[in-house]
């Protein structure tokens, strides 16, 4: 019966579809991680790690909940064309707008950025060639959102693993050539080739694109975007903040390559959660956007904690007791010292992914304040005690922390969801 489950589980039948994806981005996230690790060493890690967290803070400010909101939409009014339309041009000029904005003043605001970053204006360039690529950006997600809308999965993951592919070929050559500066370069031109990748695939599918982009924006779906916004601004900007201001006081506490060790620990973990965090995108959105009760959702639940977390539980197990060798194939032997602190890093990453069951569920039903409470609640207990064990523990107390910051949070939302648990089912949201 078990067996039949998982054969038919659609989430895991998304998870195989994009499984080739996240293949190719594993191994060439680990080769690109090799070369960095062998040119630049756990400081150069490091810099990188926070080039990458400030990157990420601009997409997301830039983006702000484009995703979640505009699959809501679709979904919802896929059968309207017209309203569609009104739809699709109202997320368009909206965002478009909002890249401009933030991209003015980020090019305005560079030195300031690269000092505090940095500690240094030595890195002013990448941070403003960046900022003049966020239209791009907004219109590669833009464009992507509206495949997944079709749910054209398969679109979504050729982009990426042709995108994957010339990324690490650029990475490779600018690391190589040009060390720490050639790496940041990477990052930035990364989103000009999914860009122009991107392109080249909706060219070939203009009948999946062929909508009139009015010239206006709707105060209806324009007040959607901006209560999905709102939520999404604080992540945007309180999760890469937090990584920075972490990174920071190890620096500052210890040493720049302490913060390296930190960072390569999480980047190691980046690879295996992006084998399990895009298949829920692409199949959690939709799916809990179209749920209508309580006792639809606890069955959805059900299904996740009976299949998914046993089958992360176990690749967590083997990732551990063979992180030895992954250690050895993924960094130089300077990142060694990662193998006794680990085990934080992987159980942290076990709880998150129970915490996410519940997380989408908030997400696509627009419970704002479980939202607010739940973003500042794990950013505030992440930063709060690693500035009390990273005194003492260095990067291994910011992996603790990051540990006790997700049981945590995992603790508040099951209080948040005690309803499943306590009540009748079938009460509705």
């Amino acid at each position: 019966m078990i067996f039949n489950k998982i054969k038919d589980n659609k989430l895991l039948k998304v998870l195989s579809v994009n499984s080739l994806s996240v293949a190719t981005s594993f191994i060439l996230g680990m080769a690109s991680t090799k070369i960095i690790s062998f040119v630049l060493g756990t400081s150069g890690m490091a810099i990188l790690g926070s080039f990458r967290n400030f990157t990420s803070m601009l997409k997301s400010i830039t983006t702000l909940g484009m995703n979640t909101s505009l699959i809501k939409l679709y979904v919802e009014n896929k059968n309207n064309k017209n309203e569609l339309s009104v739809i699709l041009s109202t997320f368009f000029w909206f965002f478009l707008i909002i890249a401009l904005v933030v991209g003015f003043l980020t090019l305005v605001f560079a030195e300031f950025i690269s000092d505090f970053i940095f500690f240094n204006l030595n890195f002013v360039l990448p941070i403003r060639v960046f900022s003049l690529l966020l239209p791009v950006i907004v219109l590669n997600v833009f464009w992507l959102t509206i495949y997944n809308g079709l749910e054209k999965i398969n679109r979504i993951v050729a982009i990426q693993i042709i995108s994957n592919i010339f990324i690490f070929c650029v990475t490779a050559i600018l690391v190589w050539n040009k060390n720490i500066k050639g790496g940041l370069y990477a990052l930035v031109l990364g989103e000009l080739l999914m860009f122009i990748v991107t392109f080249i695939f909706v060219k070939k599918d203009k009948d999946y694109f062929t909508f009139e982009l009015k010239k206006k924006i709707n105060s209806k779906y324009l007040k959607i975007i901006i209560n999905f916004s709102f939520m999404a601004f604080l992540s945007a900007c309180i999760v890469p903040l937090t990584l920075i201001l972490i990174r920071n006081y190890i620096v500052k506490m210890h040493s720049v390559n302490d913060a390296g060790l930190w960072d390569a620990t999480t980047k190691l973990s980046s690879f295996y959660m992006s084998i399990f965090s895009s298949g829920l995108a692409y199949y959690y959105v939709p799916k809990l956007t179209s749920l209508k009760s309580n006792s639809e959702f606890k069955t959805e639940l059900k299904t996740y904690f009976q299949i998914f977390v046993p089958l992360f539980a176990m690749m967590l197990l083997i990732i551990y007791l063979f992180r030895g060798f992954i250690l050895n194939l993924v960094f130089t032997d300077e990142f060694l010292k990662i193998k006794e602190v680990l085990i934080w890093q992987l159980l942290g990453d076990l709880v998150r992914v129970m915490t996410l069951a519940f997380g989408y569920q908030i997400l696509v039903k627009s419970r704002f304040k479980d939202y607010f409470i739940i973003e500042i609640l794990f950013n505030a207990s992440y930063l709060i005690i690693s500035y009390f064990f990273v005194k003492n523990y260095s990067y291994q107390g910011a992996l603790q922390s990051y540990f006790y910051a997700n049981l945590i949070t995992l603790i508040v939302i099951l209080f948040m969801f005690r309803e499943l648990f306590i009540s009748k089912i079938g009460t509705n949201n």
